[in-house]
């Protein structure tokens, strides 16, 4: 005699169902057993995703009152890099003739400074770029002058930008911070 068994679990409960054979392969016969199962734990209500997946709690950043407390803009002012920005010609009125805030709101910039994710990308891209220079050395070979310039161009490159990358992921983790 052969028994086949399935069992299927619905919440609390276990249903059983054999079901039993003859040596000739005809159904002799079916029983099914019930078993609860009871839970000394309680039970929580499932949370959403949202807030299980290590996101904060989302609460509206105010980019100009941070800015007004990190007192940003007089240090900007008083390190001189406004001056030393309208001699190199770039002033408000250079800024408005070429429309850069148009176009800044055209990309996304005030939304990308906004957006949660944006320390953590501009991290990544920056340690990215600082570990690019050093592979790209390393896989070129020096076998011409050529190359070797390329080389010095793509290390001053990753560097710099690296460095500008992760400059912008502190500065826009600072704006970030809750007030």
């Amino acid at each position: 005699m052969v028994m086949e068994a399935t069992a299927s679990i619905c919440s609390h409960s276990i249903s059983l169902t054999g079901i039993y054979h003859s040596s000739a392969g005809r159904s002799i016969g079916r029983k099914q057993n019930h078993v609860i199962v009871k839970s000394m734990a309680t039970q929580k209500p499932l949370q959403s995703v949202s807030t299980t997946v290590g996101s904060r709690k989302s609460t509206p950043i105010k980019l100009l009152t941070r800015l007004e407390k990190l007192k940003l803009l007089s240090k900007a002012e008083k390190a001189g890099l406004l001056s030393a920005a309208e001699k190199a010609g770039l002033s408000l009125s250079t800024i408005e003739k070429l429309g850069l805030l148009s176009k800044a709101e055209e990309f996304g910039v005030l939304s990308a400074a906004t957006n949660p994710g944006t320390p953590g990308t501009l991290l990544t891209l920056s340690f990215t770029l600082l570990l690019l220079g050093p592979l790209f050395v390393y896989l070129v070979p020096e076998d011409n002058i050529g190359e070797v310039g390329l080389q010095v161009a793509v290390a001053i490159i990753s560097v710099l930008g690296g460095s500008a990358g992760f400059a912008a992921s502190n500065l826009v983790s600072n704006l970030q911070k809750s007030i």
